[in-house]
């Protein structure tokens, strides 16, 4: 269905920038706290496929075979988390943005909470980890639908020409979110002198230590719950709705009208994933395996410290891209970025290789503490603008499944796959070929940046210039 314009008296043809019902400080609110419990709830299983499930869920065997297998069950919410986006963006269309947050809210918490429930291989075999790739999946549909209605609540209530620095704060939610996982698997592991290079598998660590982070998530939804259920719908969603531009079906109206934008959206999201899924998931692993198996052999608290300084970069850099993109448009800003990203991956060989780094208690943790807030600055300033850029690719009655799909489909190709890739290219070719893979991914970003139109001055309610929605308006009999 196409977009029509808006009434000439309505707040789009006069000029007025939207103007929520309830205090912006509070739409913040809401988004920020609602994207840092789900991202919080979806890194704690990341952290956890890498230290935990790997001597837990899996037979004893390879070390290596078990923390591929480990990744393997961490890929699938990637793959659960289109399917989330569809499914939630059919209701966050049709029926609005904020009783579609709500139930992506709880369908993300109570998977983690019985995550934290769950038996291990030791107790009830290979139930154990298919019951976990369940949970897994679950997690995935609730991030699947949390981003979009997120991403949509900051920007169909920003004030104009600060679009990209209301869709940041749900961008905040990573950090946050990433941060207070890792701290709380650090404090942990302190508290129960769990050792990665020489787990002690009857420790109190392995025993239970490691399900608090999973339990202690019902309460912080029920939280988020309250924070969000005081709110309201979006003005534009609003709009359309009077408009009487809700569609039946808004996945088929995506595919059959804005199937351009999916592929654009999924290609410059793809850098984006590739960094952070390197920075983090990846780069734990790499750091904290074994050297018999051509890793570092960090010790896990030591390495944990490391990134917890380097997540304070990324946050620090999301409220720097918003400012840029709304300062010198999102297209111009990304391309820039994205640059920058292509030159870090030649230069993972650098930082990373065995010979450069050292392994174990000769381990440079200072060049690796400068690896990390690199690649975690250059995610803070590409994932920031994300929030305004694929949601101003879609008209409002499709903006929600749309954003999402691109958003999600674009995780299976720079995320759900990468730790698993890189883990192979580290045992097969070397370290600094993961490099080389995520500057292929900077690649293909940048061709889909060059060939997408500037959206810094759209209004969502019509696609068009802002501008010229006003001068058209204006001038019509």
């Amino acid at each position: 269905m196409a977009t029509s314009l808006p009434d000439p008296s309505g707040p789009a043809a006069t000029g007025r920038t939207d103007t929520p019902t309830i205090p912006r400080r509070r739409i913040i609110i809401a988004s920020l706290v609602g994207t840092s419990i789900e991202f919080y709830d979806f890194y704690v299983y990341a952290t956890a496929a890498i230290s935990v499930f790997p001597l837990l869920f899996f037979p004893k065997g390879n070390e290596g075979a078990a923390v591929l297998a480990s990744l393997a069950t961490f890929g699938v919410a990637f793959v659960a988390r289109p399917i989330g986006s569809v499914l939630f963006g059919h209701f966050g269309d049709r029926i609005g943005r904020k009783a579609t947050l709500l139930g992506s809210l709880l369908t993300m918490g109570i998977a983690t909470f019985l995550i934290g429930l769950l038996p291990t291989y030791q107790q009830i075999g290979v139930f154990a980890p298919a019951l976990l790739a369940i949970m897994r999946f679950c997690q995935g549909l609730g991030l699947g639908g949390e981003w979009s209605g997120a991403a949509l609540l900051t920007t169909e209530t920003a004030a104009k020409g600060k679009r990209a620095w209301a869709a940041m704060w749900p961008q905040l939610g990573a950090p946050i979110g990433f941060f207070f996982a890792n701290g709380l698997f650090l404090v942990l592991t302190l508290a129960f002198g769990h050792d990665s290079t020489k787990p002690l598998f009857d420790g109190p660590f392995l025993t239970w230590g490691w399900r608090l982070p999973f339990l202690l998530s019902i309460i912080i939804v029920a939280i988020g719950l309250y924070v969000r259920i005081k709110l309201e719908e979006t003005p534009v969603f609003a709009r359309a709705v009077a408009r009487g531009e809700k569609v039946k079906a808004p996945i088929g109206v995506v595919f059959k009208r804005n199937w351009v934008q999916v592929v654009q959206g999924t290609f410059i999201m793809l850098a984006t994933y590739g960094v952070f899924y390197l920075m983090t998931t990846w780069v734990l692993s790499y750091a904290i395996g074994s050297p018999a198996q051509g890793k570092l052999g960090i010790g896990y608290g030591n390495f944990l410290i490391l990134q917890l300084i380097a997540i304070l970069f990324f946050a620090a850099f999301v409220p720097v891209s918003g400012w840029l993109a709304d300062r010198f448009g999102r297209r111009s800003t990304l391309l820039v970025i994205t640059g920058l990203i292509i030159v870090f991956g030649f230069c993972f060989g650098l930082f990373l290789d065995r010979n450069a780094m050292g392994t174990g208690a000769s381990a440079n943790l200072g060049l690796m503490l400068l690896f990390l807030c690199v690649g975690m600055a250059l995610m803070g300033l590409t994932f920031g603008p994300m929030s305004a850029v694929l949601p101003e690719l879609f008209p409002t009655n499709t903006r929600y499944t749309g954003s999402g799909v691109a958003y999600n489909v674009s995780s299976i190709l720079g995320a759900a796959i990468t730790p698993f890739v890189a883990d192979a290219l580290v045992q097969s070719v070397g370290v600094g070929w993961v490099g080389i893979y995520l500057a292929f991914m900077g690649v293909l970003t940048f061709i889909a940046l060059w060939f997408t139109r500037e959206t810094r001055h759209r209004d969502l309610d019509t696609l068009e210039d802002e501008v010229a929605t006003v001068a058209v308006a204006t001038t019509s009999p």
